[in-house]
């Protein structure tokens, strides 16, 4: 069951496509079904390098730093085949759906420079410090402080929920940069490399056993004048482009995709039932997928949607949450199944709850909506 080219493509996207697919595919010919059900989220040094060598990373970016300056359709078909064939793309697919465009809008020409070849290549990582202990979804309330030096900047407090900064070079953090500021004003972004020493990195262990999320702990940390992104105080601005580019991709609701993939599989063919119930669930993933092309076609077009971006996260979200139930209604999978089905089916329940959390809790986006609709 692959990703059905959208209606809207032209031929040489479809071409591009079929380019794209067969590259995942031959990428990821040794993964075990176990480990393509193990969502995006888990990120591959390896793999990203080799995403680099085949220029996909930073597609749409400037010749200049090594892109290729195509448009966002073919991002996205990049990473909507790595998702549909379970890649673990946490190293690459964030650092070029955010951190890269982040950069090349608000980051100085020495890091521009020196930074965004080198993402392009897949040398290196980037991970995103926004989420801190008490806080949360709710950035607005972080307390982490940023206070100028003669040399630069000096960073103190705590980020948590942190994905792959335990194995990131550099972070994107927000950090409050004017004292006694509250709220969305006083805000700042800074890029940090993780070598940087006060950084400390913990790792905080889910329900597979794994640390993909982190603590991490800023004690005096310094950085250059010109780490901090734009002018000081527009992090939230900045913040806010981010999290439309983060909340509206296909990475919202192809997260159990292959366990999609395996019901499809193995579905009766004359069983009313699963016909009934498989139809369901494929037209309401067109559905998201039809809004998320439209969010990826305004972003394309200069627009930041971030309420649309909140609604594609929290629809896309509570789709992916619900395979893992509708797969055991379906199918008779006892404990000791150690078929493709049950293997893929365990691991995707184990990975579920955690989709509505990562990218902003569904609360969170909830008030969102309801205050971008006025209510």
């Amino acid at each position: 069951m692959p990703i059905e080219p959208a209606a809207m493509e032209s031929a040489s996207l479809r071409d591009f496509r079929t380019e794209v697919r067969a590259f995942w595919r031959q990428a990821l010919a040794d993964f075990e079904p176990a480990k393509l059900a193990e969502s995006w989220m888990l990120g591959s040094k390896p793999l990203t390098r080799e995403v680099g060598q085949q220029g996909l990373i930073g597609l749409t970016w400037p010749k200049d730093f090594g892109g290729r300056e195509l448009t966002n359709a073919h991002r996205y078909i990049v990473w909507e085949e790595a998702l549909a064939q379970g890649a673990p793309i946490n190293y690459c697919m964030p650092m070029d759906r955010q951190t890269g465009p982040m950069l090349l809008r608000h980051a100085s020409a020495r890091l521009q420079a020196s930074l965004l070849p080198r993402m392009v290549a897949g040398d290196i990582s980037f991970c995103v410090g926004m989420s801190e202990p008490d806080s949360g979804s709710d950035l607005a309330s972080i307390r982490s402080r940023a206070e100028r030096t003669h040399q630069g900047w000096l960073l103190n407090g705590r980020k948590v929920w942190t994905s792959g900064a335990h194995d990131a070079d550099y972070m994107v953090g927000l950090f409050r940069s004017e004292k006694g500021s509250e709220r969305h004003k006083g805000l700042s972004q800074f890029v940090i490399d993780m070598k940087s020493p006060g950084i400390t990195v913990r790792g905080i262990r889910n329900l597979r056993g794994l640390s993909h999320f982190n603590e991490c702990v800023f004690d005096n940390v310094a950085v250059p004048a010109d780490a901090l992104l734009g002018a000081e105080g527009e992090g939230w601005k900045q913040v806010s482009e981010e999290l439309a580019f983060e909340r509206s991709g296909p990475e919202r609701f192809l997260s159990s995709f292959v366990l999609l993939r395996e019901m499809v599989d193995n579905a009766t063919a004359d069983d009313e039932a699963h016909t009934e119930r498989l139809g369901h669930l494929i037209a309401e993933l067109l559905s998201v997928r039809e809004m998320s092309l439209g969010i990826s076609a305004m972003l394309d077009a200069g627009h930041s949607p971030a309420n649309a971006a909140a609604l594609v996260k929290d629809l896309g979200t509570t789709f992916e949450q619900k395979l893992p139930d509708a797969a055991f209604d379906m199918f008779d999978v006892p404990a000791d199944d150690v078929s493709t089905l049950a293997v893929v089916l365990r691991q995707t329940a184990l990975c579920a709850p955690e989709y509505s959390i990562r990218g902003g809790a569904r609360e969170i986006l909830r008030g969102v909506i309801a205050k971008g609709l006025g209510l």
